[in-house]
C-alpha cells in the first residue's frame, strides 16, 4: 500500500515537474508583444533583482514577473544584474532581457571624432552626442597627467585625444571618453613610430605638434606627406614656418577669432604666430589623426619650400620664392581680381 502511494507520488510529481518546465518554457521564451519599438531602461548601481523585475514590469516590458525572477534563480544566481542603461522592448522574452542585464549588454552608440578637432570642438561635439558638458571636458583635458609620462612638457591633452569612433553608453563620464582617446592615441603612436622620430631628431612631441600643423593645413590625404616635407624643410633652414592656422588656434584660445585672418593677426607677438617665431609652435594646435601623424614622420623627399592654396581643397607647391609668388598671384590675387 506504501510502495503504492509512493509510485503515485513520484509519478505525480513527474508530472507536475513535466508540466511546469513546459510551462516555464513557453512563459520564459515568449515576449510580451511581438510589435514593438525599443526603449531604454535604466538599472541605477545596486538595484536588487526584485527591484528591476519589478521595475521592468511596470515599463511594460514584462508581462508577468515570475518566469523572470525563477530564470534568474535557475541560471544566473547569486551572480548581480549590471548597472547602466539599456534598450529594451516588449519584443524581448524574459530570456533575451535577463542575458541582456546579466551580461551588461548596456547600450552603446557609435561616436566619430573627426581628424582635427581642437579639444574645445571635441567638447562641443561630446555635448551634443552624449550630454557632457563642454566646461566639463575641457576642465579635465587642461590636465595633463594621462600624457606626463610620455611627453613631460605637455600642459594640457591637445594633441593627444585621437579622433577615432568610439562607442560609449548615453551616460557615459567625461573622464571614460578621454581615458578612451588617450589610450587610443599611445595605441597608434607606437615604439616603431618613437625610434623614427628620434632618427629624425625629433622627440615624439614634436611629431605631434607638426603633425597637428599638417592637419590644419589640408583635408587631401595625398598632400599630407608634400605639406610636412615643406615644413621639414623650412625647420631644417631656420625659416619661419608662416602657418596661418597657427595664428588662427592662438586667436580662437583667447575667443578673438573672427572668422578670418587679418594683417594685424599675422603681425601679433604671440608664442602661437609661426609668422613671427622660428620653429614650431610650443603645443599642438589639434589632435591630429593617424594620416598626418604618419606623415609627420615620413615626409616626401622634395625641395619644396612654399604651398599656397589652390581654392579647390589642394595646394600649389613651389620650391623658390619667385616661382611661390607667381603661384599666389595665379590662385590668390588673380582670383579676387579677376
Amino acid at each position: 500500500m506504501i510502495l503504492k502511494a509512493v509510485k503515485i507520488f513520484l509519478f505525480s510529481a513527474v508530472i507536475g515537474l513535466l508540466f511546469f518546465t513546459s510551462w516555464f518554457t513557453v512563459e520564459w521564451k515568449i515576449p510580451y508583444s511581438s510589435q514593438s519599438e525599443p526603449d531604454f531602461f535604466s538599472v541605477p548601481s545596486g538595484s536588487s533583482v526584485e527591484r528591476i523585475t519589478r521595475d521592468l514590469q511596470k515599463a511594460g516590458i514584462l508581462k508577468k514577473r515570475w518566469p523572470f525572477s525563477i530564470g534568474y534563480k535557475f541560471f544566473y544566481h547569486p551572480n548581480t544584474l549590471k548597472a547602466g542603461e539599456y534598450s529594451l522592448s516588449p519584443s524581448f522574452s524574459p530570456k533575451d532581457v535577463l542575458h541582456a542585464l546579466a551580461m551588461g549588454k548596456v547600450y552603446v552608440r557609435p561616436m566619430t571624432i573627426p581628424e582635427g578637432l581642437t579639444r574645445q570642438e571635441t567638447a562641443s561635439l561630446l555635448e551634443e552626442e552624449y550630454g557632457i558638458t563642454a566646461e566639463r571636458f575641457v576642465k579635465i583635458t587642461s590636465c595633463p597627467d594621462l600624457m606626463k609620462d610620455w611627453d613631460p612638457q605637455a600642459e594640457s591633452l591637445e594633441g593627444y585625444l585621437f579622433p577615432e569612433t568610439y562607442h560609449f553608453p548615453r551616460t557615459v563620464k567625461a573622464e571614460t571618453v578621454v581615458e578612451a582617446m588617450v589610450a587610443q592615441f599611445r595605441e597608434v603612436f607606437s615604439d616603431t613610430w618613437k625610434k623614427r622620430a628620434g632618427e629624425m631628431e625629433k622627440t615624439p612631441r614634436e611629431i605631434v605638434i607638426l603633425a597637428s600643423l599638417v592637419e590644419k593645413e589640408t583635408a587631401v590625404p595625398e598632400e599630407r606627406a608634400l605639406i610636412s616635407s615643406v615644413f621639414h624643410n623650412r625647420l631644417n633652414r631656420g625659416m619661419k614656418l608662416d602657418c596661418d592656422p597657427t595664428i588662427i588656434y592662438a586667436l580662437k584660445e583667447e575667443e578673438r577669432y573672427t572668422g578670418r585672418l587679418r594683417y594685424r593677426d599675422l603681425k601679433w607677438d604671440s608664442p602661437y604666430n609661426t609668422y613671427v617665431h622660428a620653429g614650431l609652435p610650443p603645443g599642438p594646435i589639434c589632435n591630429p589623426g593617424r594620416g598626418s601623424l604618419q606623415a609627420a614622420l615620413f615626409p616626401e623627399k622634395t625641395n619644396y619650400l612654399y604651398f599656397v592654396s589652390k581654392n579647390d581643397g589642394s595646394h600649389y607647391f613651389s620650391r623658390t620664392l619667385k616661382e611661390h609668388q607667381r603661384a599666389v598671384f595665379k590662385y590668390q590675387i588673380n582670383r579676387k581680381n579677376p
